[in-house]
C-alpha cells in the first residue's frame, strides 16, 4: 500500500531572503534558485498530466490508483504554492524568470500530443526529481550554511518527491504506454530539463554578477563533479530508467522516510491518501 500524505509546511516565507540564501555560496544559491523558478508551471503540469490520465483510466485500474492520485496532486499543489512564494522573493530581487516561460511555451507547443506522451513526460521529470531528492538528502552539506527556514523548505520537498516517485510511472502504465515510447521520452526530456536549469542558473549567476568568479566554477565543480557529486554521483541511477524492468520503488527512499519521521513537529498533515 502506498500512502501519500499531503503536508503543510509550518515555515515563514513572507520574509526576505537574500538572493545567495544557501550560505553564501554562489553557484549553489543560483542552481537552487534556477530548479525553484521552473516548479511551479511543472508541478501544474504534473497535476494536469495525472488528473487527466486518472479520468482516461476504466474502472477498477481508476478506482486503484485514484486515491494515490489525490496525495500525488496535493503534495504537488502544495510544492507549487510554496515555490511560488520563494520565486516571488527572487522577482523582487530582479531576478528573470526565463526557465518558466520556456517550459510554458513548450507544453503549448505539445498539448495535443498523445496524453500517455504527457504523462511519460511527468514520470520521466520526477525520476530526475527522486534521484535529485535523495542526493540531497544523503548530502546535506550542499545546503550547509543556507538559512534554516530554506534548508528545511528543499529537505521536506526532497522528501515529499522521493515518496511519490512511483505514482507517475505506474499512471503511464495503466494508461498503455509502451517501454520504447517511456525511454524516447525519457531521452528528450533529459536535454530539456539540464539544458533549461543550467540555462536558467548561468543568468542568474550573470544577474548576481558571479559568473566570471572562478569561485562561482570551483563550487559548481565540487557540487556536480565530485566523485558523489549531483550529476557524477546520479549517472548510475539515472541510467537504470533505461531497463525495462525499472521500477522506480526498486530505488531507496528510506532518507526520505528517515527524514520525514524525524521532522514531525515541522509540518502538520492536512490530508491522507492511501491506494
Amino acid at each position: 500500500m502506498t500512502e501519500l500524505a499531503v503536508r503543510r509546511l509550518l515555515i515563514d516565507l513572507e520574509t526576505p531572503f537574500p538572493a545567495r540564501w544557501n550560505g553564501g555560496d554562489a553557484f549553489r544559491s543560483a542552481l537552487f534558485n534556477a530548479l525553484s523558478m521552473s516548479f511551479p508551471a511543472g508541478e501544474q503540469f504534473f497535476i494536469d498530466s495525472l488528473r487527466a490520465g486518472l479520468q482516461r483510466l476504466p474502472e477498477p485500474q481508476r478506482e486503484h490508483l485514484a486515491r494515490e492520485v489525490q496525495g500525488f496532486i496535493g503534495q504537488e499543489a502544495t510544492h507549487r504554492r510554496i515555490h511560488t512564494l520563494f520565486n516571488e522573493n527572487l522577482t523582487r530581487l530582479g531576478y528573470d524568470n526565463e526557465i518558466e516561460r520556456r517550459g510554458l511555451a513548450r507544453r503549448e507547443a505539445h498539448k495535443d500530443n498523445d496524453l500517455r506522451n504527457q504523462v511519460a513526460a511527468t514520470a520521466a521529470t520526477e525520476h530526475f526529481t527522486a534521484i535529485f531528492s535523495d542526493w540531497l538528502l544523503r548530502h546535506p552539506e550542499v545546503l550547509e550554511g543556507a538559512e534554516p527556514r530554506l534548508r528545511l523548505l528543499w529537505q521536506w520537498h526532497c522528501a515529499e518527491e522521493s515518496e511519490h516517485r512511483s505514482t507517475a510511472f505506474d499512471m503511464y502504465h495503466a494508461l498503455g504506454g509502451k517501454h520504447v515510447w517511456r525511454i524516447r521520452v525519457f531521452k528528450y526530456i533529459t536535454w530539456t530539463f539540464l539544458g533549461d536549469v543550467a540555462r536558467q542558473t548561468v543568468r542568474n549567476l550573470h544577474h548576481d554578477g558571479s559568473l566570471w568568479r572562478w569561485s562561482t566554477w570551483r563550487s559548481a565543480a565540487k557540487t556536480l563533479f565530485a566523485r558523489d557529486g549531483m550529476i557524477r554521483g546520479n549517472y548510475a541511477l539515472w541510467r537504470a530508467y533505461f531497463s525495462p524492468d525499472f521500477h522506480p520503488s526498486h530505488q531507496d527512499a528510506s532518507h526520505s522516510q528517515d527524514w520525514l519521521q524525524a521532522h514531525t513537529a515541522d509540518y502538520r498533515i492536512v490530508g491522507q491518501a492511501a491506494q
